[in-house]
């Protein structure tokens, strides 16, 4: 299985503010970190199932922090300050969600996965 090599788009960083070196690194490590647990996760799994659920459980953590950071942003605006870190933050937590899924074998993966958590979760397609 291909490791993840994951880093912050360079767009991202260029979106905050110039004199705010430690938002840059903060982004650098959080990525650093959530690199290093993916591929340790992966590599210590005993199969493909569960490097999979792994990087669903990663993948999902991503999605919920984005919705977290997305609803920051009116309610920032509302107060009259500037959403510019939730929005660098949101908008990087979905590029994470695209470069994981660029991944080959994890994006044969993603779609099986998630139908068992919902089956396991009891919830039937066919209830829908």
């Amino acid at each position: 299985m291909d490791e993840f090599d994951l880093g912050v788009p360079t767009q991202i960083l260029e979106s905050l503010p110039d004199e705010d070196d430690a938002a840059r690194r903060d982004m650098q490590r959080a990525v650093a970190g959530l690199e290093a647990r993916l591929n340790e996760g992966v590599s210590a799994a005993d199969d493909e199932r569960e490097a999979t659920q792994t990087v669903v459980g990663a993948l999902e953590r991503l999605e919920d922090q984005l919705e977290q950071y997305d609803e920051f942003v009116p309610e920032l605006r509302a107060w009259g300050q500037s959403p510019i870190y939730a929005i660098a933050w949101r908008n990087l937590q979905a590029d994470l969600i695209m470069q994981i899924q660029e991944v080959g074998w994890v994006a044969e993966r993603i779609d099986q996965e998630r139908n068992y958590r919902t089956v396991e979760n009891g919830i039937r397609l066919r209830d829908r």
